[in-house]
């Protein structure tokens, strides 16, 4: 099946300094895409490198959808995560003010997006878009960039209304619930891909930098954060997400 080019790459932000006061802890979001105890895993040696670097008690959460990181970012349990551009945008869209870009993942090859790929099983005769047709599609979760923004843009606009393109639609909670779903023979075809407002500015810094150099100072923790192997962290601003924002507009009908 096709690859879908889809934005961005993940990208660190941060909660906005308004109001910033002494911090008694600081807080991870961390996003889905794999079950919760191997994020939670994955993640540790960046808590715990975080925790040494700022002296008070960090924590990692991984809610259960996407959803839970923006509504945190939004709310002020979460001071920073690494987010798709899809639900970077929602929380920009929601309060532009609410946290501030940092450093987004840049490839091997040095570039800085990524691609939605669509899959399905081996044996199951599906080797392209108008093979899955009249077949049950999952897409990862709707504040997903590569799992539901980008591609569904794409296919809507090639194939039409898709709820009758295909027999039916679903979401399925999740990168790794899509591949596993598909696996199972519950969907046909699927698509996956290949901070508070008040912190001190210090604190930003501290946390940027040690994130801004994880590949240099330890190498396999790097890898952890960032899902796989990359080239470096660079800094982003919002450009770099104007075309999402304006998808994710159409989408939410905005």
């Amino acid at each position: 099946m096709q690859k879908l080019l889809t934005a961005t790459a993940l990208t660190a932000v941060m909660a906005s300094s308004a109001f910033a006061q002494e911090i008694t802890e600081f807080n991870i979001g961390i996003l889905g895409g794999e079950n919760a105890q191997d994020r939670l895993t994955n993640q540790e040696c960046f808590r715990a490198a975080i925790e040494a670097e700022l002296g008070v008690p960090v924590k990692l959460f991984a809610p259960a959808d996407y959803d839970g990181v923006i509504q945190g970012l939004l709310g002020g349990t979460i001071d920073y995560a690494w987010l798709g551009a899809s639900a970077f945008a929602k929380i920009h869209l929601t309060d532009p003010n609410a946290v501030e870009l940092k450093l987004t993942k840049q490839n091997v090859d040095g570039s800085t997006g990524y691609y939605s790929i669509g899959f399905a099983r081996a044996d199951s005769g599906i080797t392209s878009m108008e093979d899955a047709k009249g077949k049950v599609f999952a897409f990862a979760d709707p504040n997903s960039t590569s799992g539901y923004l980008v591609p569904g843009a794409e296919l809507i606009e090639t194939y039409g209304k898709l709820e009758e393109y295909f027999a039916e639609v679903k979401m399925s909670g999740g990168h790794e619930q899509s591949i596993v779903g598909v696996h199972n023979g519950d969907f046909d075809a699927a698509v996956s891909w290949a901070d508070r407002a008040a912190l001190p500015q210090d604190v930003k810094d501290k946390v940027t930098n040690l994130t801004d150099t994880l590949w240099q100072t330890d190498p396999e923790c790097a890898y952890n954060v960032a899902a796989g192997d990359a080239k470096d962290f660079v800094p982003v601003d919002l450009t770099a997400y104007e075309g999402v924002i304006a998808a994710r507009k159409l989408q939410d009908g905005m």
